[in-house]
């Protein structure tokens, strides 16, 4: 049985005619750029997230840059992240001329290590940005705490972690802002590029609206310089479809996993994710870790088993970031997960018979003939 990574064109079958009829109302109202529809999304992916606003903007890495910028994070400051991470995170932190600071991941949830703070913070950090990866919330207690502690603004880079908890509380909810990705691909996808900032502080939602619609108080009339970062009509009303269906989906996905988890756990040679017990995983990404990644993807590969790597260079060993002056073994945790991990298929509409299959193809391709 062929297995693709991912099926979006089964996604979007189920919602077909409603998501034709969201996007009709957009044509027939002519309201493209902003406007009601983006508004109205807005205020829905606020409530769902647990904050008083959202920001819809044009991607995720505006998301974050936006949110930056807003802190007035700029020129001299430093930045704290993580090296595993896609690029943009550290991109947005770099166009705001501030300096990405790294520290390591944790070896079971592969997110921001708090013990790692205090030996990177200067008095130059003006931010850390924890990175909620493959859907799970970053510890964020001691993030806060550490922060809180010195002035220091937390921004929750919750671009794989829409709908995530963390005792309880919505990702994205916790720090200064929380900042989405919603690439077609993410749990929630609109049919190109999106993102949104989602805060408690109305102020600083202020800010991120100015500078999204280059640095507009009213229409020509502009306070600071911005740059062109709105979220479009359509993409905003796909969104709000999509948003109505995401928990049950998030619930699909962690069922999978607990099945993936289940099938496959004690198989010499393969490390699955883990997930603290405080907190909801989405499993917007399932990657293991197996040592001789190639022979095992090809096998996988033989079978008709799509999977991917996320991501095979951590952010400090790339030629962009050469000028950190950071070599291999600054970040052993990152750049072991960096040589390890393969993602498996994973999405809500995965059957029982394609994680079967998965299965049986991982057993086969590490010797040990496991089964469902």
């Amino acid at each position: 049985m062929n297995v693709p990574f991912l099926d979006l064109k089964t996604h979007h079958a189920a919602r077909r005619g409603e998501l034709a009829d969201a996007i009709n109302d957009v044509i027939d109202a002519a309201a493209f750029a902003g406007g009601p529809f983006v508004s109205r999304f807005e205020g829905d992916f606020a409530h769902y997230c647990d904050a008083r606003h959202a920001v819809g903007v044009g991607s995720g890495t505006d998301a974050l840059w936006l949110a930056l910028l807003a802190l007035g994070i700029g020129p001299g400051d430093e930045v704290i992240t993580v090296p595993m991470t896609f690029i943009a995170t550290a991109e947005a932190i770099s166009r705001t001329g501030a300096r990405p600071v790294f520290v390591d991941i944790e070896a079971s949830t592969y997110t921001m290590d708090p013990a790692g703070l205090a030996r990177v913070v200067t008095p130059r950090t003006k931010a850390i940005l924890p990175v909620h990866l493959f859907g799970q919330m970053a510890d964020m207690d001691p993030i806060l705490r550490f922060a809180r502690a010195r002035g220091i603004a937390v921004v929750e880079d919750a671009a794989q972690a829409h709908g995530a908890r963390y005792d309880g509380h919505r990702a994205g909810s916790l720090g200064s802002a929380g900042c989405f990705s919603f690439y077609p691909g993410k749990n929630l996808g609109a049919f190109g590029e999106a993102g949104a900032v989602v805060t408690q502080d109305a102020d600083l939602a202020e800010r991120m609206r100015m500078f999204r619609d280059h640095g507009q108080v009213r229409k020509y009339y502009h306070a600071e310089i911005g740059w062109n970062c709105r979220m479009d009509g359509i993409q905003a009303a796909v969104l709000q479809v999509k948003l109505r269906y995401l928990d049950n989906r998030n619930e699909r996905r962690r069922k999978h996993a607990a099945r993936y988890a289940r099938a496959l756990q004690g198989i010499p040679g393969l490390v699955l994710p883990g997930c603290d017990p405080g907190r909801t995983h989405v499993s917007h990404i399932y990657a293991v870790r197996v040592a001789d990644r190639k022979s095992f993807m090809r096998h996988l590969e033989s079978r008709g088993i799509g999977c991917g790597i996320h991501y095979p260079v951590p952010v400090h060993l790339q030629p962009a970031y050469a000028d950190l002056g950071h070599r291999r073994g600054s970040f052993p945790v990152a750049e072991r997960c960096a040589a390890e991990f393969v993602s498996l298929p994973m999405y809500p509409e995965l059957t029982d018979g394609h994680i079967e299959a998965v299965v049986e193809a991982v057993g086969e391709a590490l010797g040990t003939g496991v089964a469902v």
